[in-house]
């Protein structure tokens, strides 16, 4: 009896790993306005998936630093079922994943993943922009990942864009050639150009071109900030999400195109180039080790006049950006105080000194809305001001001149959800949103979270806990995971992010002395924004007014 059902045990265990081995997706074919591309439909989730769908020329040769220029249509079909290359980057942020096939010039590529049946139209459309700080960055990371949003009825797209020197290298010949008169930004004309191929072609997903909402995280938000001032991408978006990051002084503010123009210039001279053809016939290598010895993070964004005519709190203040409906917000602890207190200990002394350093014209206006008496609220203080000129208030600066000048709705969110412990405990926590090896000299000892850190929102807002295995995800994350995700979805379909059983968020007018918060954590709530004097006094600091 016992080998009968040792036997029986052995054939369910052979039977179910059988199952496992299954793959449950067959190909599948759609038209696109330039040819035909295969991917695939997997029968299990309902999701067909398109991955590395090229939406403009490679950006090599003759066309390295100039706009994305149109593709040729094909003949035959294409097969689109890998995600492309990634964009030339450094390891600048130790923690990123992918899921791409290396690195290369050749990285304009988007993803779909479409919920679509055989008579589906117009569902909503999500188009997703990695962070990265315009230097690395990758539309196939996991924490991106588009299933877990299709399964709630929403078209996704994550694409590709050029970054760093490769991106936004402004230089006098350069815009003495380009058509519009100037240089720099390509990285944004690439998110254009996907934005083109969107509105093209969406219909064939399933996907309605008038329903599209953009958003991103950190360089990502930035980008989204960005593109609603641009008067290029009117009538191709229409509703934004901004997590962490606008483009407004002191967080990757544009400079003048003179300013970029010399920038560049005096890297070629650098490195003894003398001229734009002496650049592009650089291999993709040479001019990657020149980028990497020149010790630059990367390149600015530009006012070049076209793509950007404007700052965007001067776009902004004018009423010119894209009147669409906005949820953005950051995270309660971006960065730690560490950022700000430069190394030294957590005390009133210390932390006063710093301030008098920094902001010698402010003291007084400084220590009383960042007050601390003792070193826990020290550390506090010193988290929040860090933050604060890292991104927060930038941010902050995008959701009081939206909600200033425009009648759309703008929801405002505070993630405060702190990560769960990491499993394998000689990693660390990383600064874009995953993890380093502890014994990494380059991975600082973290300190114990009082709040949450940058990037870590993202797996939770886009539904993939489950695709990021390094945290030890428990059922408060989930919840928090589910509430997030359910707002991000209502929003994008609606332009509003209740619905159900889901804690009500009040929009913001620009009437509100204490704008309301939806403060996202377990027990999410709305909330009267109580800290808004930090960021009205940097108003006046940075001259954003």
């Amino acid at each position: 009896m016992k080998n009968k059902w040792l036997a029986i045990f052995a054939l369910l265990l052979s039977n179910c790993l059988w199952a496992q081995s299954l793959s449950f997706s067959f190909p599948i074919q759609t038209k696109t306005d330039l040819g035909i591309i295969e991917g695939n439909y997997n029968t299990q989730t309902g999701i067909q998936t398109y991955f590395g769908v090229p939406f403009a020329k490679p950006p090599v040769g003759e066309l390295r630093w100039k706009d994305p220029q149109p593709l040729e249509p094909w003949k035959g079909i294409k097969e689109t079922k890998n995600f492309g290359p990634r964009p030339m980057q450094n390891m600048v942020f130790g923690d990123m994943d992918s899921r791409s096939n290396g690195l290369s010039e050749d990285c304009l590529y988007l993803n779909v993943w479409t919920p679509s049946k055989r008579n589906t139209k117009n569902l909503p459309v999500l188009v997703y922009f990695y962070g990265g700080g315009n230097a690395a960055g990758d539309a196939s990371e996991p924490r991106y990942d588009g299933e877990a949003m299709a399964k709630k009825g929403i078209v996704v797209i994550t694409c590709n864009y050029r970054l760093n020197i490769f991106g936004n290298f402004a230089h006098p010949e350069l815009s003495t050639e380009s058509p519009h008169k100037s240089s720099g930004n390509y990285g944004y004309f690439d998110q254009l150009a996907a934005l083109k191929w969107v509105n093209k072609n969406i219909a064939s997903f399933g996907g309605d071109p008038n329903h599209v909402t953009i958003a991103g995280e950190s360089a990502g938000s930035i980008a989204v900030s960005y593109q609603m001032a641009s008067p290029l991408s009117k009538g191709l978006i229409h509703a934004a999400i901004g997590e962490s990051g606008a483009g407004i002084n002191p967080t990757m503010a544009p400079v003048s195109k003179k300013d970029a123009e010399k920038e560049g210039k005096d890297f070629a001279e650098k490195f003894k180039l003398k001229s734009l053809k002496e650049l592009r016939a650089l291999s993709t290598r040479e001019l990657f080790e020149m980028f990497k010895e020149s010790g630059k993070f990367g390149f600015p964004v530009v006012l070049d006049g076209y793509f950007l005519p404007a700052t965007v709190v001067e776009i902004f203040n004018q009423g010119k950006q894209a009147q669409i409906p906005l949820l953005l917000g950051w995270n309660s602890a971006e960065i730690p105080g560490q950022a700000f207190m430069q190394g030294k200990p957590y005390t009133v002394e210390n932390f006063n000194a710093q301030v008098k350093k920094d902001f010698p014209n402010n003291v007084e206006e400084i220590l009383k809305v960042y007050a601390a008496s003792n070193a826990s609220e020290v550390e506090l203080a010193a988290t929040a001001m860090a933050s604060d000129r890292f991104i927060s208030y930038s941010t902050w600066k995008w959701f009081d001149l939206q909600r200033k000048n425009s009648k759309q709705d703008v929801y405002r969110y505070l993630y405060s959800k702190i990560r769960p412990p990491l499993v394998d405990q000689s990693q660390v926590p990383g600064l874009a949103g995953g993890t380093q090896n502890k014994a990494d000299a380059a991975a600082p000892a973290a300190p114990k979270a009082v709040g949450a850190p940058h990037a870590c929102e993202i797996e939770y807002c886009m539904g993939n806990l489950h695709l990021v295995k390094q945290y030890a995800w428990t059922a408060d994350d989930k919840k928090v995971s589910s509430t997030m995700s359910n707002y991000f979805a209502n929003f994008i379909k609606t332009y509003n992010p209740n619905g159900g059983s889901l804690p009500e968020w009040t929009s913001a007018k620009g009437s509100d002395a204490t704008p309301p918060v939806m403060v996202i954590d377990v027990n999410s709530r709305t909330e009267k924004a109580l800290n808004d004097a930090r960021y009205e006094l940097h108003d006046k600091i940075y001259k954003n007014k």
